[in-house]
Formats: C-alpha cells, structure tokens, sequence
C-alpha cells in the first residue's frame, strides 16, 4: 500500500470505536456500485476517446469522429449495461439456488450439516467446549445457519448486486465519462482539447478509484491515465496508418 494512503492513529482509533465498527460492519453487508461506476467510466472514456483518435489519425471530419462517438456512447454504453446486468442477476440465481439447496440438506440431513457448522469453526481455531458452543449459537437459527453455510463453504456473498441498479449505474457512468471526449469536438474545439479533457478525466476516476481502494490517489490517478493515453495512441497509429482506406 502507498504510505501515503496510511491513516494516522487518531484516524484508526476513530475507526475502531464499537459504535464504528457495528456501522462499517452494517454497510459492508449491502454491495457497493462504486466499482461498477468506476468501471463503466473507464470503458466510456477508453472506448470513446479511442475512437476519437482513430478517427483523427485517419484524417477524417470532426464530424465523422462525433458521430461514431456518440454511437460508441450510446450503443456500447447500453451493452455493457446489460452485460452487468445479466451478470448481476446470475449472481442472485446462484445465491438463490445454494440457499434452497442448503434448507433441503438441513431439513433432510441435519446431523451432517452440523457437523459441517462444527469443521468449519474447528478449523477457524475453536476447539472443546467454545466449539461446541459456537455450533449451538449458528444451528440454533435456521436462518444464520444457512447463511453460514453460504459464505464459509461456497463463498458467496449474501448480498449481490441488485442487477437493475447495477446496469443503471454502469450505464450512467458510461454516458458521463464517454460524452467527455465528444463535448469539445460539438464546440468545434478540436482534437487537442478533446484529448486534454479527457486526460484529466482518466486522472480523476484513477483519482477516485486510488482513494476508494486505498493504494494512494497519485499512483491510481497515474496508472489510469497511462492505460487511457496507451489505448488512445494505439488508436490514433491504427487510424493513421490505415488512412488510406477511409478514402
């Protein structure tokens, strides 16, 4: 982790009071669209812009550039919204299914399933007596005991993303991102400021997605705008060399 991103111990003390902890606990339990802002920005800028390049190495109109960028925007915008959301929605059926099959496996082999709950917390390092007493707390309630039986032996989160929020927030930082590029080229400011406007727009969402994973805002902001600039200039080449055939 960047030092920069360390926290002071009066921050860290803050953190870890009990009122704190039950919040930080209570929140994490519900998924965060932060990602899947972060990620849908990324693509609207990288998809966006590289077209813009492209289109720019090729010597083609501005108006052409536009065009094929708000299509990108809207078109590519909208299927990676779907895409996240049928991605979302599978997630749900999978927790949905191992919970079934968890309540039937309880309900028909229940001495197995404890014995289960038992290995579990035997190998988190409880033994004798807290042992037993850890599996008589999760079996007691059917409820967290399934629950239990979904995050320690199949690994999966209780709360998936909710798919339409999910393709909504994708979609949403897709359009806002990816219209970045384009809003120059409408204002007739040309290449120059679009791609100076979308630079800083690459180093604030690794700004955001820096200070949300904690690795340091400078270094996300940097290494997304370098992906961002090497996507770019693969495009610009591409569309320049191949000028030719726009003719």
């Amino acid at each position: 982790m960047d030092p920069s991103a360390r926290a002071s111990p009066a921050h860290l003390h803050a953190e870890h009071t009990p009122e704190a902890i039950a919040a930080r606990l209570a929140s994490n339990a519900d998924h965060s669209y932060i990602g899947d802002a972060i990620l849908g920005a990324i693509d609207g800028t990288v998809t966006t812009f590289a077209i813009v390049a492209g289109a720019t190495g090729a010597r083609l109109p501005p108006g052409i550039a536009l065009v094929l960028g708000l299509a990108n925007v809207l078109a590519d915008g909208f299927s990676m919204a779907v895409s996240n959301y049928l991605r979302a929605k599978a997630d749900l059926h999978v927790v949905e299914h191992a919970r079934r099959v968890e309540e039937s496996h309880i309900e028909e082999i229940p001495d197995g399933e404890r014995e289960e709950i038992r290995q579990i917390f035997l190998r988190k390092g409880f033994e004798g007596d807290m042992l037993d007493a850890a599996v008589e707390v999760i079996t007691k309630d059917r409820r967290r005991w399934v629950d239990t039986m979904l995050m320690e032996e199949l690994g999966l989160r209780l709360e998936p993303p909710r798919p339409l929020r999910a393709a909504v927030t994708t979609f949403v930082a897709f359009l806002a991102a990816g219209l970045v590029p384009l809003v120059p080229l409408v204002l007739a400011h040309g290449f120059a400021v679009s791609a100076a406007a979308t630079a800083a727009t690459f180093f604030a969402i690794g700004v955001a997605k820096g200070v949300m994973l904690r690795t340091g805002w400078l270094r996300g902001g940097l290494e997304t705008l370098l992906i961002g600039g090497g996507a770019a200039a693969l495009a610009y080449v591409v569309g320049h060399a191949a000028r030719g055939l726009a003719g």
